[in-house]
């Protein structure tokens, strides 16, 4: 293994806040099989545990206890081992194979024959960072899953983001926010990160890649066109501008979905998503993402209003 890039490792954390946190996600496709997958372990570095979760889904189940595969574990002992290259109990390895480029993924169920995960993930983008605490960056999932004894090949596109600092479970937290990207080829792409504060979901951050250049987006909206009868987005539209003054469309079909807390304030439903972007089929994800008060009140709010 190459020397790390500081984001790769473990953040000191600043102060001792019980909440501080770092998080490392990895999520991929098989788009053919509406199959889903992540990683996610969630640290809590001044308590010295961790969650670690492992999920993968189709469009059979949409809840933790009727998808494919959903574990996660709380309250695991962080190990004495730099984030490049970890072993956590619940049986996920990462390995760090080239700065902020390259990383080796490994999961295998602790409980039984259920799952195993072996992939690579190589970045087809740079990292694009939200303030001096948080990374998203896109990039090509290879190597296969074992689900249920079946083995799976994986060869698509997907993303990956990391975030440190603190992050409390308490009050409103995310309101409610959006998260979308989609991935055409290594020179073709967009993601966003919106939050709605009465206007609609407006982007706080994100990039636009187009015939090799990339840029960070300059303003964008999400709009869920059309939900479920349980209030999950099926159909979704993105537009924006980058810095350098081009625009991009994206409109999305939600072939799957997992609704789950990611951490005790954090509702999220995330598709798997067909994207249409700038006229170009491709694929990506859509992330409806809710504080756990948030939720409670527009989902049964949505459910209510199907019934009167």
């Amino acid at each position: 293994m190459s020397d790390t890039h500081p984001d790769d490792e473990f953040h000191p954390p600043t102060s001792d806040d019980p909440y501080w946190t770092e998080t490392c996600w990895f999520t991929f496709a098989v788009p053919e099989r509406r199959l889903s997958g992540q990683l996610y372990p969630f640290f809590r570095t001044n308590q010295k545990v961790c969650a670690a979760a492992a999920y993968v889904w189709d469009e059979t189940g949409d809840q933790p206890w009727n998808v494919r595969y959903a574990k996660n574990f709380w309250h695991l002992p962080i190990p004495e081992q730099p984030l490049s290259d970890i072993t956590l109990a619940n049986g996920i390895h990462y390995r760090c194979r080239s700065p902020q480029q390259s990383y080796e993924l490994t999961y295998h169920d602790p409980d039984g024959d259920d799952l195993h995960i072996e992939l690579t993930y190589e970045a087809v983008a740079r990292p694009n960072y939200l303030g001096e605490s948080h990374l998203d960056q896109p990039g090509r999932y290879r190597g296969t899953i074992v689900l249920d004894g079946e083995e799976i090949a994986v060869d698509a596109y997907g993303f990956r983001d990391r975030s440190w600092g603190p992050r409390p479970q308490f009050g409103e937290g995310y309101g409610s926010s959006g998260y979308n990207y989609a991935t055409a080829g290594p020179d073709h792409g967009f993601h966003t990160i919106t939050m709605d504060f009465g206007q609609g979901y407006q982007s706080i951050h994100g990039y636009y890649m187009r015939d090799g250049v990339w840029a960070k987006v300059a303003a964008a909206t999400r709009t869920v066109v059309e939900r479920d009868a349980c209030g999950f987005p099926t159909r979704v539209e993105v537009s924006g501008t980058d810095e350098t003054g081009r625009s991009f469309e994206a409109e999305g079909r939600c072939l799957n979905h997992i609704a789950l807390h990611l951490n005790p304030n954090l509702f999220t439903v995330n598709s798997l998503t067909e994207w249409k972007l700038d006229g170009v089929d491709c694929f990506g994800e859509d992330h409806d993402n809710w504080s756990a008060p948030g939720a409670r009140r527009f989902f049964r709010a949505h459910q209510a209003a199907r019934t009167t």
